[in-house]
This record gives structure tokens, C-alpha cells and sequence, in this order.
């Protein structure tokens, strides 16, 4: 079945066709809307009037908290996060009023008349601030196996340390928007780039006081998500509909791109704190884990992105003896929230530090310790929390990619290269994933679909899942086609709606195609039961001789046809007319819920995945020693998405996943100062990567042969996994720089690797070196002592 389909909206966004919410027309009622937020990291709020604002030309509405016809409350799990301000703001950018004008300059207009009095709070702006504060979000979390002191003790060689991992903005090329439309009576129909419609509907009919059957939520596409709309995307249209139901007219607020970044949240800063054992050949007898995020000013998903970074700090590693846990804290920035990965980055980068820190002080290739580390098949197979991995595909994608990428030529030449300049070096690195494919909250792996079959034949599907860039239509489209036998022209993937299928799980965890892809099928599966029961029939009374069965009845080829009487067969486009003259329904609503997995996050034990993906990635780098300027010269990928629906779609997902990995790893630096007050917040400070950051020689395959029985036609999912492929090119930097001193040093290290920080390590890298060299070995200084290569994959 697989198929390089194109994306089944690309001529429409290469054509400039493709209608996102700010391009949609409405009649010349349309009210903008504007969000006037806190300009300060925490205060209480003394008094404010509105009465000027009200009266500013061009202004419908002025709205304040006392304005909310229902809840105040728009938190997606823990109710701790206000709509509108009441008495205090906890962050810079909360919203505590809303205007409703004819035009943007009106709105900017009427919020310079808004009078406010604060009395300033001393914020709180960085973890180790509220670990000294003591001010946790709530309890904290802990996952052990075996008995990590003991074995800790008895090993012969322990490292300890801290690693630092940053923010980092979503970027979405769409910002945050949406439109709402009052309908009749309490109806409102709302048009939001959201990850999550159900959600987002929930929220708008909790705040306005209504049902949830009078607002409907539609979604035909989002320009870009990244994890920053399955929550935070309810912001805005909450905020939106308040302002259409108070002025009873259509109200649209998109954000400029500074509000938008100044507003929302980002992925979590971890401080990471380990300690970890091993013994002479670098096997991990015991790893002690502390992990510390910053939550921001409300929960939104921070304890189900702990929880996940917790399930991923083995990475593909089989640790005998592990103890992890995790501690959110709470802090006076915007409510950090989803970003790809949902904390599996933060988790992976801590034990890829801990295996290169282990290389180095056994003077041995880092790939040839991540090989001896890595889980078996049949033994060494349970990850800390007790889930078997089966179908286990490290072992060869090593294999495959050590060879393809020629590893250990190019490691040999990168050491020479190092030996004969002073003033660029090399790194090259190797990085795998293992990465947990499901939602960890068990009830949210189900997904709802709706198909309808015309009586020309052509057919229109619905289902839960959003369409983001990512492909997830397009994908739904070619699973359709597959199951019911037709060409994909013959379907259309409808926009998002939750009036045709209610109570869906945000298009998140990687999981969009798996689960909606499955209630595809089940829909598809009762409608070709209907039909083959009604065809068997007709063929029995057309043709004379043995009967046909429904059993028999099989679709390929745009046909419906008789296996066992081959010549007995009809179009499925003429088919269509015949079971409708026989009032056979053709539309069927389709369910799935994920089987055999549980979670018992108390316990810390289960089996929160249904299955996991695998990959890695070889990097190598070059460095300017002086400016701190890098260039990924090359990228090897290998990545298994078992049997492809759509390969150029996925091939695309791996290296726009690895692009944004690196953005991470690298440039993207995420600052505030001292006031809470966000300093990289437009593109001019905040720096994504560009085409002359993505790698000069980029190489990408899938892995092959390697079917997934435990998902749809055979496939996995593709979105999160290759982020984190990316830790290969922040490694290869941090080998580049431990090449300045032969390897005989160990850099201070930070994650992102932005030039600032590689000066950084640099310098404290060489003021190590003078502290260490002696008057005779001054003289030998130049000597290169490379990295021993690996042997152990021979």
C-alpha cells in the first residue's frame, strides 16, 4: 500500500490557496479582538477602570473577569488557570482584559485609556529560585528499580554532575487565532487552530455558561503546532468567544507573533542533578536520576510531561539499578506547556550526558558504550518501570548505520583533523531513541471517525484527529483507500468538527495516525460487512449457479468482486446506487481505544506503551574555535517507522524533526531578565534554524523490513521520535570542543550549545588545561590523544 503520495493540501499551500483561519471571509460585522495583558512578572491588582476604553471610537465591548457569564477557569486538567486576571497576575502576559473594536488600531486606542494601580510581588524566575523558595507545583514523582545505593557503592567507577536544558519557543509559522460566529440562541461555532477541538470546546462552553452541544469547534488545518496548541490554543479561543458572545457579532483575534511568544508557554527547563556507576567496560551497573522542571505559573501538562521525561531517561539503555525522580516547580513565567517530545528530550539528554561523560573517563568511543548498553532481545528487555521491549530494533539499525555512515572511517579522520589544527575541530557523534508510542493518561488512547459513502461512490471521511502539516489527512486518505479498495481521488478528508465526531483526545503523542487511522478502519469494516452482505445477494441473483457469500466478497481495483467466482464483479461506483435503491446504509461511525496497556503512575509500574519506535543518527560537525560558530557537516539517520504509509511523508517528519532537535541543541536560547520579562521575542532575537543550519550532507533512510504489528497497515508513528535524534549534533559539538585539550578534559557543557556557550566551555575548558600542564608537559601540549575507536559493534 505504501505510496509516495503528495501532502493532499501541498497545491494549495504552494499556490498560496490553502485556507487557514485569518484567511477566511466573513461579512463586514467582523469585530477584532485584543488581548491587554499584565506587565509584570507578579503583582496584585488594586483597582482599574474601564469607563474611558468603553467610550473609545470604534469599541463594542471592554471586557474584565466580572464580565464571564460561567467559569473563570480555563486549566485543561488542574482548574488553576484564570481566564481573565481577578486580583493578582503571576506572569508577564496574563490576560486581564479584552477589547472588541472595528479595527487593530481602535483596540491599541482603547488600551492605552485602560487605567490600572498594581502593587508589585518579588516573581520567582528560575528553578533553582523556587527550589530555594520551596515553591513546588505539587508532590513529587518517583520511579525506581532495584537497589541504587548498593549497587552505586560496589561500582568501580562513579561520576556525578548536573546538566542544564532550555526552553524552547513552538514557532509555529501560524500564530495563535481564532473565529468565532454566534449562531442562534447560545450556539456559537468556533474556528480555532487547536490540537485539541474537544477540549477547546469544553473550555468555551464551561466559560460562557452553556452546553457543549451549542458550541461547535471545526479545524481544517493548522499552519504549524508543534505541542504549543494542544493546550494553549484554548487561550485564545476562549477569549475570542467571550468577546462574540458579548457582542452577539463575529470576532476574530489573531496574535502578532511578540504577543504570541510573550503569552505562551514553552518546552520545560530542566535542571537534571545524576550520579551514576559502571564498571571497567562501561556497563551502567546504576543510575540515580533528580529531575527538576519549570512549570511556570500554572500546571497545564507539566506533570504528564515529568512523567514521560521520568519513562525516558533509560533512553535505549538497560539500566539494572534505576532511581528517578521528578519534581515540577512553580514559577512567575507563562505556564510552560506540550512541546515534541513532551519531556522524552529533557529525559534522553540526561542519560546520553551520562553515557558520554562514561566514555570519556574510560578513554573509549562513546558508540561502542551506547552498544553495550543497549536493551537485548530475550534478556536485558524491562525498562525501569516494567515494560517489556519487544520487536527490538537497536541492534540492527546499529548495525545498518555504522556501516552506511562509514562511522569508523570518518571517526579515524576526524581525529587526524583535530591533530593538525589548532584552531577548527571535528566532532562526530552517534545518538539513538527508543521513544514510548502512546498517550501515558490510558482513557485518552481512543479516537472516533465518521464515514460516508455517496451514491456516486465518492466518499467523505471525518475523524478526530487535527491536520497540523504533519500529514495526519493525507495518511487517513491512503488507509481509507487501502481498506476500502479504491483509488485515493475518490476520498476527501473533511475538516475537524466536533458536531460529527464528539469527545476525541488532543492529535498529540505522536499518536494522530495510529488511533484515528484504527476507528478509520472499524467504520470502513462495518460499512464493507453492509455492503458485502447486499452484493453477495445481488450476485446470487444475477448469476446462476453456486451462491455467493458475504465472506467471499472481497474490494481492490475500485471493484467489488467474488473471490471464489472471480468474473463475478462490479464497480464500487455502480455499486453505490444499486445498495442505496436496496436501503443499505452507507455511513458508519467508527471507534478504537488502544489495547493492553495501563499505567499506575503511583506505583511507578505498567505498561504505558503500546509499542516504541527506534533510530538513530550519526552527526558530525565542524568548529570554529574562535567565534563558536558550528556547521553540521553531515547527518546519517536510520529511523524504523515499520512499513511506511506514505515514505516521503515520513522521510520528511525525520528530518524536520531532527531540524527541530538541533534548533534546540543549538541556537534556539529562550532568555528573560530579571524582571520576568521575555527578551526573545520576535525573530530578530530568537533564533530558529535556517537552511544554512540544517546539515550540508543531510542522509535520511527508513528502516527497512521491520513491519509493526501493533498499529495500522503495520506502520508506527513518526512525529516526536526524530527530535531527539538530534542530541547527536550537540554531542559531536561538545567532542569538538573536548578535542582542544586531547580529550584529557572534561567540558562544562549546557544545553543549547549556542556560541555563547561553546566560548564558555572553551575557556573554562583551557583554564583547566593551564591549572593541569606542567613546565615539561607544556612542551608536549600539542600532542593529540584521540578518542580510541569503537570495536565492539565489529
Amino acid at each position: 500500500m505504501s505510496r509516495n503520495v503528495p501532502h493532499e493540501s501541498a497545491e494549495l499551500h504552494v499556490s498560496g490557496e490553502a485556507v487557514y483561519v485569518d484567511d477566511m471571509l466573513v461579512h463586514d460585522r467582523l469585530l477584532v479582538g485584543r488581548v491587554v495583558y499584565s506587565p509584570h512578572a507578579h503583582a496584585k491588582i488594586k483597582r482599574f477602570d474601564l469607563h474611558k476604553a468603553k467610550k473609545a471610537p470604534g469599541v463594542h465591548a471592554v471586557l474584565c473577569h466580572t464580565d464571564i457569564p460561567g467559569h473563570n477557569q480555563m486549566g485543561p486538567v488542574v482548574k488553576d488557570e484564570l481566564c481573565l486576571a481577578v486580583d493578582e497576575v503571576t506572569f508577564i502576559g496574563q490576560a486581564m482584559f479584552l477589547i472588541a473594536a472595528e479595527n487593530e488600531e481602535q483596540c491599541f486606542e482603547a488600551e492605552k485609556l485602560i487605567d490600572v494601580d498594581y502593587e508589585e510581588l518579588e516573581p520567582i524566575l528560575t528553578i533553582e529560585d523556587a527550589i530555594a523558595k520551596n515553591n513546588p507545583m505539587g508532590p513529587p514523582a518517583k520511579i525506581e528499580r532495584g537497589d541504587v545505593a548498593a549497587a552505586l557503592k560496589s561500582s568501580p567507577h562513579r561520576i556525578a554532575g548536573e546538566l542544564r536544558t532550555g526552553a524552547q519557543e513552538h514557532w509555529y509559522l501560524e500564530s495563535q487565532v481564532c473565529l468565532c460566529i454566534p449562531g442562534e440562541g447560545r450556539e456559537i461555532r468556533v474556528f480555532s487552530s487547536t490540537q485539541h477541538p474537544s477540549e477547546t470546546q469544553a473550555l468555551i462552553a464551561d466559560l460562557l455558561g452553556i452546553g457543549k452541544n451549542e458550541a461547535t469547534v471545526e479545524v481544517r488545518r493548522m499552519g504549524g503546532a508543534f505541542g504549543g496548541k494542544e493546550t494553549q490554543a484554548n487561550h485564545t479561543a476562549c477569549w475570542t468567544a467571550l468577546l462574540s458572545h458579548a457582542t452577539r457579532r463575529p470576532v476574530k483575534i489573531r496574535l502578532f507573533r511578540d504577543d504570541d511568544m510573550k503569552i505562551t508557554g514553552k518546552r520545560h527547563r530542566f535542571l537534571t542533578r545524576y550520579e551514576a556507576g559502571f564498571d571497567d567496560e562501561g556497563r551502567i551497573g546504576a543510575v540515580r536520576f533528580e529531575l527538576n522542571s519549570d512549570g511556570g505559573a500554572t500546571v497545564d501538562l507539566s506533570f504528564a510531561i515529568m512523567q514521560r521525561a521520568m519513562l525516558h531517561v533509560d533512553n535505549a539503555y538497560y539500566i539494572p539499578n534505576l532511581s528517578v525522580t521528578g519534581r515540577v516547580w512553580k514559577t512567575n513565567l507563562p505556564s510552560n506547556t506540550a512541546f515534541r517530545g513532551f519531556g522524552g528530550p529533557q529525559g534522553m539528554a540526561a542519560i546520553e550526558t551520562v553515557i558520554d561523560r562514561i566514555a570519556r573517563t574510560l578513554e573509549r568511543d562513546p558508540a561502542e558504550i551506547r552498544l553495550r548498553n543497549f536493551y537485548g532481545s530475550g534478556r536485558n528487555n524491562v525498562t525501569h518501570y516494567g515494560e517489556t521491549v519487544e520487536h527490538n530494533r537497536l541492534q540492527a539499525i546499529y548495525k545498518q548505520l555504522m556501516k552506511s555512515s562509514e562511522y569508523l572511517r570518518r571517526r579515524k579522520a576526524v581525529n587526524e583533523f583535530n591533530a593538525s589544527n589548532e584552531f577548527f575541530k571535528k566532532g562526530i557523534a552517534m545518538s539513538p531513541v527508543k521513544f514510548g508510542i502512546s498517550f501515558t493518561t490510558s482513557f485518552l488512547n481512543q479516537a472516533g471517525a465518521l464515514v460516508l459513502i455517496y451514491k456516486d461512490g465518492t466518499i467523505l471521511v471525518n475523524h478526530g484527529g487535527t491536520e497540523m502539516g504533519q500529514g495526519l489527512h493525507t495518511k487517513i486518505r491512503q488507509i481509507a483507500a487501502a481498506e476500502f479498495g479504491v483509488s485515493p481521488e475518490r476520498i476527501r478528508v473533511t475538516a475537524t468538527d466536533t458536531s460529527k465526531v464528539p469527545n476525541t483526545s488532543a492529535t498529540a503523542a505522536s499518536a494522530g495516525t495510529d488511533l484515528n487511522g484504527m476507528a478509520v478502519k472499524n467504520a470502513i469494516d462495518i460499512l464493507k460487512s453492509r455492503i458485502a452482505e447486499s452484493i453477495a445477494q445481488i450476485f446470487t441473483e444475477k448469476y446462476s449457479g453456486a451462491p455467493s457469500y458475504p465472506g467471499a466478497i472481497l474490494f481492490a481495483n475500485d471493484s467489488i468482486f467474488d473471490s471464489r467466482h472471480p468474473a463475478r464483479s462490479i464497480s464500487f461506483r455502480d455499486a453505490m446506487p444499486l445498495l442505496h435503491l436496496r436501503q443499505v446504509s452507507l455511513s458508519a461511525a467508527g471507534f478504537y481505544k488502544t489495547p493492553g496497556i495501563g499505567w499506575d503512575k503511583e506505583k511507578g509500574r505498567g505498561k504505558p506503551f503500546h509499542y516504541f519506535a527506534f533510530g538513530m543518527a550519526v552527526t558530525e560537525i565542524l568548529l570554529d574555535t574562535l567565534t563558536g560558530l558550528h556547521t553540521i557537516l553531515r547527518a546519517d539517520i536510520l529511523h524504523d517507522v515499520g512499513d511506511s504509509v506514505n515514505p516521503g511523508i515520513d522521510l520528511g517528519q525525520v528530518e524536520g524533526g531532527y531540524v527541530q532537535g538541533a534548533g534546540w541543541c543549538t541556537t534556539e536560547e529562550v532568555k528573560w531578565d530579571d524582571r520576568g520579562n521575555l527578551l526573545t521575542h520576535s525573530p530578530d532575537t530568537y533564533k530558529i534554524p535556517s537552511v544554512q543550519d540544517i546539515p550540508k550532507d543531510f542522509r535520511t533512510a527508513l528502516l527497512q523490513g521491520a513491519p509493526n504489528p501493533s498499529a495500522i497497515r503495520r506502520s508506527k508513528a513518526v512525529a516526536e521520535p526524530p527530535l531527539m535524534l538530534a542530541l547527536s549534533a550537540w554531542l559531536a559539538i561538545k567532542e569538538a570542543i573536548s578535542a582542544i585539550g586531547n580529550h584529557e578534559f572534561e567540558p562544562e557543557f549546557s544545553l543549547p550549545a549556542t556560541n555563547e556557550v561553546i566560548l564558555l566551555s572553551i575557556e573554562q575548558l583551557k583554564r583547566q588545561m593551564i591549572a593541569a600542564i606542567s613546565p615539561r608537559m607544556r612542551a608536549s601540549a600539542k600532542i593529540s590523544r584521540p578518542l580510541k575507536p569503537a570495536t565492539a559493534h565489529r
